[in-house]
Formats: structure tokens, sequence, C-alpha cells
């Protein structure tokens, strides 16, 4: 953060007025933007941040992608890889000084492996206010069910 500060000269009796800039400077924020800037490579996909639950007899997974362009989302199952991919591209703006900019574009990519209780073929996904949501079924052989309790009473006795 910047401030401007003006201040009077030291001997009270002169007219003459200092103006100096103030950096408030937090040593770990820059190493933080600095780590950051020689970290980010602009070819890699970036990584989406998810939610992920269970929700009775499936799983949701939900995806922030805010600024997205809903036809470039991505959403395939190889086998038991859950992909999901999607695209921001850059506001270009001819003549404009970019005071902040910190939104990331380009690529952004997350692969989930999925267990074997999964029912792939039921995926479903849809893309609302910035947030893509997924519908991943659970298997009918791995719901929970209840199973009965035989007691003796229960029991047939068979003579031969």
């Amino acid at each position: 953060m910047t401030q401007l500060l003006t201040t009077a000269a030291a001997h009270p009796a002169a007219d003459v007025k200092e103006t100096m800039m103030i950096m408030n400077l937090d040593p770990f924020r820059e190493l933080d933007r600095v780590a950051a800037s020689l970290l980010d490579r602009r070819e890699s996909p970036r990584v989406m941040p998810i939610d992920l639950y269970r929700d009775a007899d499936h799983y949701v997974l939900n995806a922030e992608l805010p600024g997205v362009d809903p036809g470039s989302v991505d959403v395939d199952v190889d086998g038991q890889l859950l992909t999901l991919r999607a695209e921001r591209t850059p506001r270009s703006q001819e003549g404009v000084q970019w005071l902040a900019r910190e939104r990331a574009a380009g690529t952004f990519l997350r692969q989930l492996t999925l267990g074997r209780d999964i029912d792939t073929e039921g995926i479903s996904a849809h893309y609302e206010n910035g947030v893509l949501s997924v519908m991943i079924p659970v298997l009918e052989k791995a719901k929970p069910r209840k199973i009965s309790i035989a007691t003796a009473s229960d029991r047939t006795e068979v003579t031969a």
C-alpha cells in the first residue's frame, strides 16, 4: 500500500513543504508475489478449486470457473479417470495500463480417479453462474442397504 504524505519542514518558520512517498512493505507478501511470478508458467494448466461431497446415492463436485465461457468447458471420463478442463481467455484491451491483474487466464485442468463403485455411464454436468456442477452416481451394489438379522426362532429344523 502506498500513502502520500505531506509534511512541513523541520524549522517552523520555513514555508517549504516536502512531499514524500511512504511504502508499507510486507516482506512475506512480497516473497509470495515473487515466488508466484517465478513459478507461474503460462503454458501449464492451472488447477481449479473444487468442493466434493456425497449426498445419499451420488457424489456432487462443484468447480469454480468464474468468467469462463461455457463452450470451453469439457468434462470426460476415460475408464476411472474424470477430467475437467476449461479455458478463460484474457481480456485484451488496447491502450490500457493494468494496475492489478490477478484473475488468471489460460487453461484450467482437474483430474480425479474414480472408485470402482461409481456409475461412470450416469455422470452428468451443468454450468451455471460460474460454477460447474458434476453429479457422479454410485452403483446400486455400492449403495448402503439394510441387512436383516435371523434369530434362532426363525430357523426350522430338518430331520432325516
